[in-house]
């Protein structure tokens, strides 16, 4: 059992899913856990879900693609927690499409909120990590940020660069005490999928297709995702630093 007792830990895009998941398993471990998410209503909801169970939670709203947001969503958590111990940078967002079906107010989108907001977020926090000489910070990168995948051509390229981005975070401060990771995960099956999936004519039929690119045959679930994350925060894991964290089913193997 991993202990995070006495820690204070941030999840964005912590309203749903993956982000969800996340939130729950690091506050089951005994985290001071803070929810941050653009969807207040559905934030909420999720932070007092993990009150309910017993464990500490608290929601902020935090719009990561305004670096305002970031710098003051940072100083609130130093301010009331007086340090972050574990920073998830979990929110994001995706587009279909080849070069030829994506145009350049696409790709900005993409980069405001997977590159962008990671970068201004972890900015944010950094400074008090350094003088603290303690942190760790955990990027949700993607399998589609070591392989290429169809159609997905700006998807790939933020999340690519969430893998640099956490290389060069760990290379640059592992003098500091600061650890970080990026997460690959395969298909995961989050609400959002589950939405999407239901949109196709035969949702049974795409969900197989969709399950298929995994050589173990299915999606993950997100909480196979968020007990990847949960070793990664703790001390069990003090080894691991600027390496791109590979969850994907076999994704890359077939």
């Amino acid at each position: 059992m991993f202990d995070l007792s006495g820690k204070t830990a941030l999840v964005t895009g912590a309203a749903s899913g993956i982000g969800e998941a996340i939130a729950h398993v690091l506050a089951d471990a005994g985290a001071s856990v803070v929810l941050a998410d653009i969807d207040e209503i559905a934030g909420r909801e999720a932070a007092d879900r993990i009150i309910q169970s017993g464990d500490s939670a608290q929601f902020m709203q935090l719009d990561v693609s305004d670096d305002d947001n970031c710098r003051a969503v940072a100083a609130q958590v130093i301010e009331e927690c007086d340090i972050l111990d574990i920073l998830v940078n979990n929110a994001g967002i995706g587009h279909v499409g080849t070069i030829l079906q994506t145009e350049s107010q696409d790709l900005d989108r993409l980069f405001s909120v997977n590159v962008r907001g990671m970068f201004s977020l972890t900015k944010a926090f950094l400074p008090a990590m350094i003088e603290r000489k303690s942190g760790v910070v955990i990027n949700m990168a993607s399998i589609g940020g070591v392989v290429a995948i169809p159609d997905r051509l700006a998807y790939c390229t933020t999340k690519f660069a969430v893998v640099g981005f956490s290389k060069c975070l760990a290379v640059d401060h592992a003098k500091d005490g600061i650890r970080a990771v990026a997460v690959c995960p395969g298909r995961v099956e989050t609400p959002f999928v589950k939405k999407r999936l239901a949109e196709y004519p035969d949702p049974a039929k795409a969900y197989e297709e969709m399950a298929a690119t995994q050589a173990i045959g299915r999606m993950a679930a997100p909480e196979e995702i968020a007990a990847a994350v949960l070793y990664l925060a703790s001390d069990e894991a003090a080894f691991v630093t600027g390496t791109a964290f590979e969850i994907d089913g076999g994704f890359s193997g077939i």
